[in-house]
């Protein structure tokens, strides 16, 4: 199915609206252009503030054109409004297709602009220069009809100036693949880290420590204001080959009586994603270690408190946490034990559940996972 026929619906997307912009504002002025039949501003369940878009539904699919063509980074309320089709389409949005990437955006970029730039190499379902509080962030996306007008415009804007700033155009890469984009840039890596060295290394004396294992393109020891070395720099070879050899061989070497620290070097986004993998690994093997250790206990007698749920439960494992939930100084009549192992916390709720504590008989079960 074609993109066009992804769109028979004469449905628009009217984005960055004004907080205070209503339903009869939007078709006051959409009407202008044909029939409309329905408009909804998207808002939020609790406070029913408005989010920053709607949807407006055109009677025919001429007149919603009409309004793309004619409308689109209109003025209301001191606020240039970003019309695109309604993407229904959930794979269609996510698939790449047609998608670039542009960063290195001057700041006085908006997205009429952005939009008049690109919109020379085919049809434009959708751009966004991406900003905060501050303005512009410095980069943007935009989401052609066709993968061929998208190559077009990376073949003619990729480095080019624009507002004195050379632009960087690419295809989208979703987050799954930037992300092993930069693990298979981790086994090919030329430049390296170096820290823990003394105030008095240079970036002559670096590169005499490293020159041995190939050659070097470049060698730099971080400075302060002052001009003192800030105990790290850089060294970057012209092979991984190379590279990989120097860390064999000076990391952990002792030189001036400080242990250096050698490794690759990294950008803050792959450091970022290798935190983000670790994280969630950690957090597995959490999960993991804790499923069936974790009692809910429930129906507690008021007058039991934490000290009391420990003396009765201690004989049954290592008890790594304990807690009576309470309110206001108050037992809520719940609580959770947290052991060191899952059978031990199956021994305890075979034998505690219906056991009567104080005055009320136990309820206990393993709590779920959330």
């Amino acid at each position: 199915m074609s993109v066009a026929a992804k769109y028979r619906q004469a449905s628009l997307y009217v984005g960055d609206l004004h907080a205070e912009v209503t339903e009869d504002l939007l078709f006051s002025k959409f009407s202008a252009v044909g029939p409309v039949l329905s408009i909804r501003i998207c808002r939020d369940l609790v406070t029913h503030r408005s989010l920053g878009y709607a949807y407006v539904n055109f009677l025919h699919l001429e007149d919603a054109q009409r309004a793309l063509d004619t409308m689109n980074f209109d003025v209301i309320k001191d606020r240039s409004i970003r019309l695109m089709w309604s993407q229904r389409d959930a794979h269609l949005r996510k698939s790449g297709i047609g998608n670039v990437f542009i960063k290195n955006l001057d700041k006085s970029i908006d997205n009429k602009t952005l939009y008049e730039h690109f919109s020379a190499f085919g049809k434009i379902l959708s751009s966004k220069v991406m900003s905060d509080e501050q303005g512009s962030r410095g980069y943007a996306f935009v989401h052609f009809q066709s993968q061929a007008a998208a190559d077009r415009a990376i073949e003619e804007m990729h480095g080019a100036l624009l507002k004195g700033c050379r632009l960087f155009v690419g295809r989208f890469k979703n987050r799954r693949d930037r992300e092993a984009e930069l693990q298979n840039k981790a086994h090919e890596f030329t430049n390296l880290y170096i820290k823990n060295f003394g105030r008095d290394m240079d970036d002559e004396r670096l590169k005499e420590v490293f020159s041995q294992f190939g050659k070097i393109l470049s060698v730099k020891v971080m400075r302060d204001s002052s001009g003192k070395s800030k105990g790290f720099g850089f060294v970057s070879f012209d092979t991984h080959e190379a590279a990989q050899r120097a860390v064999e061989g000076v990391n952990g070497r002792d030189i001036g009586g400080q242990q250096l620290f050698v490794g690759r070097a990294q950008k803050k986004a792959e450091r970022q994603a290798e935190l983000k993998q670790m994280f969630e690994q950690m957090k597995q093997e959490r999960c993991r270690r804790s499923r069936g250790v974790k009692l809910y206990i429930k129906n507690l007698d008021e007058t039991v408190d934490d000290e009391q749920l420990r003396r009765e439960f201690a004989s049954f494992g290592s008890i790594s946490r304990i807690k009576v939930m309470q309110e206001g100084g108050r037992s809520k009549g719940f609580g959770l034990i947290c052991f060191s192992s899952p059978e031990e916390a199956a021994k305890a709720m075979a034998e505690m559940n219906g056991h009567i504590l104080g005055s009320k008989p136990l309820n206990i079960a393993l709590a779920q996972r959330p």
